[in-house]
Formats: C-alpha cells, structure tokens, sequence
C-alpha cells in the first residue's frame, strides 16, 4: 500500500512539473508573438514616419534630405515608360526641379505596408494625393542599421476604368513609337 501511495504521489508530480512546462512554453510564445507583433508595429511606424518624411523632402525641394531616404543602388520608376532610374540619374534627372525651389508634392492619402518573416525588407504601396491627382506609389524599403531605405519607388498615375479607353486614344501614339523601339532594339 505503501509503494502504491508513493507511486501516486510520484505521477501527481509529474503532472504538475508537465503541467507547469507547458504553461511555460506557452507563455514564452506568447511573449514572443507579442515582443514580434511589437516589433512589427514599431517599424510600421518608422516606415510610415520615413515616408512622409521622404515626399515632405521633395515637397520643400531639400534635394540632400530626398535622395538620403534611398539606398544607394536604388531604382526609382516614373509615370513615364522611359522613366527607370538608378539613384545617380534619378538625381541628375531631378535636380532641376529641386533647384527650383519646389519638386513635387505627394501626400499619402491611404497607405499599406507589409513585411518579410525577418523583418528586414518591407513593400508597400499607397495612394498619393498629388498635382496629377490621385497616384500610387510602391516600393520595397529596406532596413541599414536603424533605418529604413527606399531601395525600389514605382509611381503610377491611376485611370478610372470609364475613361481608360479615352486615355489609351491619347497615349497610343506616343507609347506605340516606344513599344516599335523596345521590341526592335
């Protein structure tokens, strides 16, 4: 009888040293998916902040503080078919608007971003509110050290689908010399 009381006193605490590992590893992931949803807020935060910081940049034409948010290997595409720019001709391109005095403004009017399982790359896309009206903006920011870098910026006009056709009319000339020259070069 005595064997069998020490039997059950033995299982009781193992139970309770299993039953107190497995609260523990739940906690523990708990902790961690809360500490990586933080982390994720965090640099949401950041990424926006660095993008509003970016078109109020161009918006005030501090040419320095604009072209500082891209990586150094960065491409940037324009509205144009012919607008595909390293960082380098990008800047060359546009240092005349910049000298100016004003380049373009762009306000963010709705934005999304979303991040890789490290943590390291991010791609985003938002409607800006501009002097063309309503265009997109998309890239894929990159984290150097602490901050974020643009590596990759698309700007796109937006057509409403009941005129696309009346736009399509306009543009055919110009973009059918392009398309003749791309596909023959």
């Amino acid at each position: 009888m005595k064997q069998y009381f020490q039997f059950r006193h033995l299982v009781l605490l193992l139970l309770i040293a299993a039953s107190l590992f497995i609260f523990s590893c739940s906690v523990g992931s708990k902790s961690a998916t809360t500490n990586g949803q933080n982390d994720e807020m965090q640099n949401h935060e950041q990424i926006s902040v660095m993008l509003d910081s970016f078109n109020k940049a161009a918006a005030k034409a501090d040419y320095i503080t604009y072209f500082n948010f891209y990586t150094d290997d960065a491409i940037f595409t324009g509205t144009d078919a012919t607008e595909r720019w390293n960082k380098k001709e990008f800047m060359i391109w546009a240092k005349p608007f910049f000298d100016r005095g004003r380049a373009w403004n762009f306000t963010s009017i709705q934005r999304h971003i979303y991040f890789d399982n490290s943590g390291k790359f991010a791609w985003f896309d938002e409607l800006l509110n501009t002097q063309m009206k309503i265009c997109r903006g998309s890239g894929v920011v990159i984290r150097q050290g602490s901050e974020w870098k643009v590596a990759q910026y698309i700007l796109s006009a937006t057509v409403p689908n009941d005129i696309m056709n009346d736009v399509v009319k306009m543009k055919a000339k110009a973009e059918d010399s392009i398309i003749n020259k791309l596909l023959h070069h």
